[in-house]
């Protein structure tokens, strides 16, 4: 079956269309598809119940949680402008219910079109899958050469990452939410890894899961890495300065004396299993291993340490 019109229920997906060239066939995205900046134009089939920029961490968790506790779905489907789209393909995920459209908004459209598409589940949790994931769909969309383009320039930077990095591997604790704390998972302990870090707590392909303190207390980190889901820099380090930095205990840490502590764009670069996590783990290069990393460039306000 030819493709020739698309919904992507999955913001790494769109930016994966989008890297294919194949824009001109995507119908419908969701709320959260703002890269690059001309998905924002396409119709939205999917927005969320959870206004999160106008919430605290803790008010955006204590609403998911009852939302799930409930039963009740945290994103909705805009029925029109679905059927408008009348989709070949719809692009979906299992990975995270809370981060993304899932089985409950697929099966929904699945009932709503009269023409039913062919359903692709992208789920990787590591970052060899993220690259498989782009062979995939090159293959759904008969792509393949752009497919195998994409992927061989996404390990190359990776490999270029890995032969500078000899020793000096020091502690790094990545954490995904901060009203209360969550670990990153899935493909962020590979991130640091890769990047030169030993990642403590979590392991590669584990959901992220909430943490109390003692645990990160006793990761003796040298470096903390804060990446909330869905945040940008700048809102993280906002959130930082409310919630954490006048904490005693917090202050007690290791990294946190050694101002350590760094923020990164984790909604562009880890919140999303997409091609950019490969930025990403050039980003965490960088905060590692500065001098090593001193001539990699990476997007402007990436990370920033939340002293300076």
């Amino acid at each position: 079956m030819t493709v020739n019109r698309i919904v992507s229920f999955l913001p790494s997906a769109t930016e994966l269309l989008y890297e294919f060239g194949v824009q001109n066939k995507v119908y419908g995205v969701t709320h959260e598809c703002k890269y690059p900046s001309e998905a924002i134009s396409k119709p939205q089939v999917i927005s969320s119940v959870i206004d999160s920029e106008k919430l605290s961490s803790n008010e955006i968790n204590t609403q998911t949680c009852q939302l799930l506790n409930e039963g009740k779905d945290i994103f909705i489907l805009n029925e029109k402008n679905l059927k408008d789209a009348n989709p070949d393909l719809i692009i979906s995920q299992e990975t995270c219910e809370v981060c993304a459209a899932y089985t409950n908004q697929v099966n929904k459209a699945l009932q709503i079109l009269e023409r039913k598409p062919i359903i692709h589940s992208m789920d990787p949790h590591n970052i060899s899958e993220i690259i498989e994931s782009v062979i995939k769909l090159g293959k759904i969309l008969e792509e393949e050469s752009k497919a195998k383009e994409i992927s061989e320039s996404l390990e190359k930077r990776i490999q270029k990452i890995k032969n500078k990095v000899h020793t000096n591997i020091p502690k790094i604790l990545a954490i995904e939410w901060i009203e209360p704390f969550f670990t990153a998972g899935h493909w962020v302990p590979e991130m640091i890894e890769i990047a030169g870090g030993k990642n403590t707590i979590s392991k590669t392909g584990e959901h992220s899961r909430r943490m109390d303190f003692e645990e990160i207390s006793n990761s003796d980190a040298d470096i903390i890495i804060l990446m909330p889901c869905g945040f940008d820099t700048k809102r993280t380090v906002s959130e930082y300065k409310d919630i954490l930095e006048r904490d005693e205990k917090w202050n007690m840490l290791k990294a946190v004396q050694n101002q350590a502590v760094f923020a990164v764009d984790a909604n562009s670069f880890f919140s999303k299993p997409s091609i950019r996590t490969v930025e990403g783990i050039e980003i965490l290069a960088k905060i590692i291993h500065p001098e090593t990393f001193d001539d990699v460039n990476v997007s402007e306000n990436s990370f920033a340490n939340v002293y300076q």
